[in-house]
C-alpha cells in the first residue's frame, strides 16, 4: 500500500510541475475494451518448486479507463476494470495433480504515461483489486476430482496489489507487464478437513502472479478540453 501511495504523491506532484505551462492542453476521456491475459505465477508449496502452466484466459475481461491528458507528452489514467485472472501448477509432491485456481476481481489503477498521447505512449502504475469470486479445481491423471467456487470468498486476501509497465500503439493497442505484489491465496484460511478437524490448506504455499496481456481501447468518447473552457470564463471577465 505505501508503494501505491507513493507513485500518487509522484504522480499528483508531476502534474502540478506541468499545470502553468499546459492550460490550453489539458483534456479528458474515457476509453473502454477487453485483455487477452496470458498468466503464470512464481509459486511454493512447502518450500518446494511448484511448476506453473501458462494460463490463457481471453475473457470475460472488461477495461474502461479514465484518461486525463496534461499535454500531448504526458498525461494519466484511472479507471474500473474486472479481470479474470489466475495460474495453473503441478502439485511438487503428489504426482500426475494438478491445480488451477482463478479469480473475478474488481481493480482501479493509478498510472502515469509518457509519450505521444495521441499516438504511442509508454505507461507505469499501481492497481488495487477486490477479489469478487474465487474458483479452485483439482486434476488427477488429467481427471477433474474437485471443484469449488466461493463469492468473497475467505480463502483469498481481502485486496490485491499489483504494478504494471506496458505501452500503447496507435488505434489503441495495449501490451502490458503485471506483477502482483500480493500472495494470490490467504494463508490463514481455515478449513474443515470432514472430521471437525481445522486445517490450514495454504499455510505454507507462496504464489505471486505474472501476466502479459494484449488490450484493445476499442471506444474512446469526445474530449473535453476543460482548461479552455476556463480559460474562456475567464476572459470573458474582462
Amino acid at each position: 500500500m505505501k508503494l501505491g501511495l507513493s507513485l500518487l504523491v509522484m504522480t499528483f506532484t508531476t502534474s502540478l510541475g506541468w499545470s502553468q505551462e499546459t492550460k490550453a492542453q489539458r483534456k479528458i476521456y474515457t476509453t473502454t475494451g477487453g485483455e487477452v491475459i496470458l498468466s503464470w505465477a512464481d509459486a511454493k508449496d512447502n518450500g518446494a518448486d511448484a511448476n506453473s502452466v501458462l494460463r490463457f484466459a481471453p475473457f470475460f475481461n472488461f477495461q474502461n479507463q479514465l484518461h486525463l491528458d496534461m499535454h500531448d507528452k504526458l498525461g494519466f489514467f484511472t479507471g474500473l476494470n474486472i479481470r479474470n485472472i489466475g495460474f495453473i501448477y503441478d502439485d511438487p509432491v503428489e504426482v500426475n495433480t494438478r491445480y488451477k485456481l482463478r479469480t473475478y476481481s474488481l481493480g482501479i489503477p493509478f498510472a502515469v504515461k509518457v509519450g505521444t498521447m495521441q499516438g504511442t505512449f509508454v505507461f507505469v502504475g499501481y492497481e488495487i483489486e477486490l477479489p469478487l469470486n474465487f474458483k479452485a479445481k483439482t486434476f488427477v491423471n488429467e481427471d477433474k476430482v474437485s471443484k469449488s467456487s466461493d463469492w468473497f470468498s475467505k480463502r483469498t486476501p481481502g485486496l490485491y496489489q499489483s504494478l504494471f509497465v506496458g505501452v500503447q500503439a496507435p488505434y489503441g493497442l495495449q501490451v502490458k507487464f503485471k506483477y502482483y505484489m500480493t500472495n494470490f491465496v490467504d494463508k490463514g484460511y481455515v478449513a474443515n478437513d470432514g472430521n471437525g478437524n481445522a486445517i490450514y490448506p495454504y499455510q505454507n504455499f507462496e504464489a505471486n502472479v505474472f501476466y502479459i496481456s494484449l488490450s484493445f481501447q476499442l471506444f474512446k468518447n469526445a474530449s473535453f478540453y476543460y482548461d479552455e473552457i476556463l480559460d474562456q470564463s475567464g476572459s470573458n471577465e474582462h
